[in-house]
């Protein structure tokens, strides 16, 4: 057959419907390899997506920039947020580490799944049932906005950041390193393991520069605050139990009835179980009065009861709310009152003498210190030898202590040198200050550290060595400063003050909480 016939033959078949079935089978063949190429590049597409997907989730770029929260415009990913949020709740296992079972949080596991029992709301003031979750990010982000707030202020008022916030800053970025080389990570690998996958160095620099220029601005406004004699001697004038130390001894003796009997089972207490144990103390009170009128000792007197009663001598009572309180506090008090008073609520009585009312008109100190402290022992507390080393431990610090006052006292001798001298030695927080405290008050130090202060005859120069139990300390007495009335009470009117004025400068600031608040935590 010829191409032309051939030709006109196809054509012929195809316009009454016939089909050659090869090329029928060709034709549906390459159909089915359209459809399979379309599918499988549809395929590649979704790994190639999921794929990617996986690479952005894993690089937090998703968590670093989706708005965890909005504050009065200004907006915070969950990694800003989560700064806030691992610092308090940081600070709170710090500050009550021994007493989380007790509130009943568990460190191990996820705080979104620990509600807060009774006990945790009693002791926090979280709501109860709420989470533990709920309760820190409540204070993550209070804390956001109050700073973000006085960052606001600061601004507005020119307060700008200085050399010293920028040496703090210095100081805490030396401290992240420092802390990330001790426990073997890196920068970023400790910065995750504290504050989540989210946090970066620069975030945390940032949030970090953030804090310091919000607290050095509210340290300068306190700085500003000042009060004359008169303006202190007013405030106390108007708030006397406030200040005031009552000098008093008195016996307590017990009203309540014992809730098991002598085998250690429950018993149930009744009104008139309740009223039997009251009128017992009752009658010892007045027996114990009525001895004491009669020339003998209280001490004497209350170790003849028994256990029933206890006896206090003390001269440094001060004021809160309670039968014997409001008594002592009494403006009508006079020396050698004495009464026998009735404690209905704590199922107790009193037998009081009242001896004196004061104020702590006594003068503050002002001293330098330098702390060395004794290296710690390699061996166990169960090892033999542990006590003999750490005694020679001991030794050393105090050996290293008068050394360098002797140092000292071979240089220049004074105050500027000793401060310098206290830069470069002591292990004591004040190191940076010359080993400064200033204002020091009665009981505030260590029992050795606050007798050679408060030592009657100690005078502006007069150096030693103190041994405590943090270590040995070189001392270096500056000198006397205002009287502790009158630091108490200044310190309570510029607490005021900065608390109406912190609250004046954060009022009016929200939290908005958006998408990216699943992030933290």
């Amino acid at each position: 057959m010829s191409a032309s016939r051939e030709k006109k033959t196809r054509q012929d078949q195809a316009s009454s419907g016939w089909v050659d079935p090869k090329t029928a089978r060709e034709a549906k063949q390459r159909k089915e390899e359209k459809r399979s190429n379309l599918l499988y590049g549809t395929i590649f597409v979704v790994f190639l997506l999921v794929a990617v997907a996986a690479i952005v989730w894993k690089s937090n770029i998703i968590q670093r920039t989706t708005t965890a929260v909005t504050i009065n415009g200004e907006k915070y990913t969950a990694a800003e947020v989560s700064f806030y949020y691992q610092n308090a709740y940081q600070s709170f296992i710090n500050n009550y580490y021994s007493y989380m079972s007790y509130i009943g949080i568990d460190t191990s596991s996820s705080l979104k799944d620990q509600t807060v029992s009774s006990m945790g709301a009693m002791f926090t003031g979280a709501e109860e049932g709420s989470t533990w979750y709920d309760y820190f990010l409540d204070q993550a982000l209070e804390s956001m906005a109050d700073i973000q707030a006085l960052n606001d202020a600061a601004e507005a008022e020119g307060f700008t950041w200085n050399d010293d916030m920028q040496a703090s800053l210095d100081n805490n970025m030396e401290a992240l390193t420092t802390g990330a080389s001790t426990y073997g990570y890196t920068e970023s690998q400790y910065l995750t393991m504290i504050f989540g996958s989210t946090m970066t160095k620069s975030i945390y620099e940032e949030q970090t520069k953030r804090t310091l220029l919000a607290n050095a601005y509210q340290t300068a406004y306190s700085d500003s605050l000042a009060y004359s004699e008169d303006d202190l001697e007013e405030a106390y004038e108007a708030d006397r139990n406030s200040y005031d130390v009552v000098s008093a001894q008195y016996v307590r003796i017990s009203g309540s009835v014992a809730t098991t009997d002598e085998e250690g089972n429950e018993v149930e207490v009744t009104d008139e179980m309740k009223a039997a144990a009251m009128d017992t103390a009752k009658g010892y009170a007045d027996q114990i009065y009525a001895d004491w009128q009669a020339g003998g000792s209280l001490e004497t007197l209350a170790d003849e009861c028994e256990g029933t009663a206890t006896y206090t001598d003390t001269d440094s009572i001060t004021y809160s709310t309670s039968v014997l309180n409001d008594w002592l506090f009494d403006d009508a008090r006079q020396a050698g009152d004495s009464a026998v008073l009735e404690d209905e609520t704590n199922s107790a009585y009193y037998v009081a003498v009242f001896e004196s009312r004061g104020r702590n008109d006594y003068d503050t100190v002002d001293v330098r210190h330098i702390l060395i402290q004794p290296e710690a022992s390699e061996l166990s507390s169960d090892d033999e030898g542990y006590e003999d080393d750490v005694a020679a431990k001991k030794a050393e610090a105090l050996d290293k202590a008068e050394a360098l006052l002797e140092e000292w006292k071979a240089g220049d001798a004074t105050e500027d040198s000793f401060a310098e001298l206290a830069k470069e030695n002591s292990a004591d927080g004040s190191a940076s200050e010359g080993g400064l405290y200033t204002e020091v008050y009665k009981g505030q130090m260590v029992t050795e550290f606050n007798d050679w202060c408060f030592d009657p005859s100690r005078q502006p120069g007069d150096t030693g060595v103190v041994e405590t139990s943090y270590g040995a300390h070189v001392m270096y007495f500056v000198g006397y400063d205002i009287p502790y009335w009158q630091v108490q009470v200044r310190d309570a009117l510029k607490t005021e003050a900065v608390n109406e004025w912190y609250a004046e400068k954060t009022e009016g600031y929200t939290v908005e909480q958006g998408s990216g608040i699943q992030y933290v935590g």
